[in-house]
């Protein structure tokens, strides 16, 4: 049975987690570059509260342990996402993409534009499940190797072609990564990629019903849903003409043409 507590609840608060924080993320880093140092401080300051926030939570199978533990992980993935875009930790090639590059060498030169960003994601989660590999309460662990995994589909996607390059969020002094982007095409490794998140989401979303009504193993299945569903969203995205400053308009800067 359906409850709102085990249920309903986690995925609307998901859902305007996902939002709100992708807003804040995509306002810090499309700002001048002199308030970078301010932002990258304090999302430090809130990534270190997160691993706080998980390692405390994890001990507690309660409904505030569920939520405090997603909670510490989207604080530790804000700081990742903000150090990535604000272009401190992205990889060490930070220029275009050579135009005769192809095959094996564009690959190549594609994973060192973002080797730094994607091994101290991957260490990240590493942590996080070591950190809680035997606790009760596994739910921040889980949805940051889920947001992982999601986002590495995402970049092998895009990497390959897709027929939405919507770059709306990406700031400026990032732009260089575009020349790494496929050309369009809808290939069948996104019709994949995409089943694989519905079939995650299908999953979760049983165990989520399966569990007892308003308990916290019932939240903490719906919150991993929720995320997995919005990921397969994410996707979908990127085979529809569908642009980034639609959802985060607000969040962006005007950017005028240059003349």
């Amino acid at each position: 049975m359906v409850s709102w507590t085990g249920h309903v609840l986690p995925v609307v608060a998901t859902i305007l987690i996902w939002f709100f924080a992708t807003g804040l993320v995509a306002w810090l880093d499309n700002r001048e570059r002199r308030t970078f140092p301010r932002s990258l401080l304090l999302a430090a300051v809130a990534a270190i509260c997160g691993i706080g926030m998980v390692a405390v939570s994890m001990h507690s199978a309660t409904l505030v342990g569920v939520y405090a533990s997603l909670a510490g992980a989207i604080l530790v993935w804000a700081w990742h996402e903000i150090s990535f875009l604000t272009g401190v930790v992205t990889g060490p090639r930070r220029e275009p993409c050579p135009p005769l590059a192809s095959g094996w060498q564009r690959f190549c030169h594609a994973v060192a534009a973002v080797a730094w960003h994607e091994v101290a994601l991957a260490l990240s989660a590493l942590g996080l499940i070591w950190m809680s590999h035997d606790a009760p309460n596994q739910v921040g662990a889980m949805a940051f190797a889920l947001l992982f995994a999601m986002r590495l589909s995402t970049k092998i996607a895009i990497f390959l072609g897709v027929p939405n390059m919507s770059t709306d969020i990406l700031p400026p002094h990032l732009g260089y990564l575009k020349s790494y982007f496929g050309k369009p095409r809808l290939g069948v490794e996104l019709f994949a990629a995409i089943a694989g998140c519905l079939a995650l989401a299908g999953w979760l979303g049983s165990a989520a019903l399966s569990a007892p009504a308003s308990s916290a193993e019932a939240a903490g299945a719906s919150l991993l849903f929720a995320l997995a569903a919005l990921g397969a969203l994410e996707h979908i995205f990127l085979a529809l003409p569908f642009r980034d400053g639609a959802l985060w308009g607000w969040a962006l800067p005007v950017r005028h043409p240059a003349n």
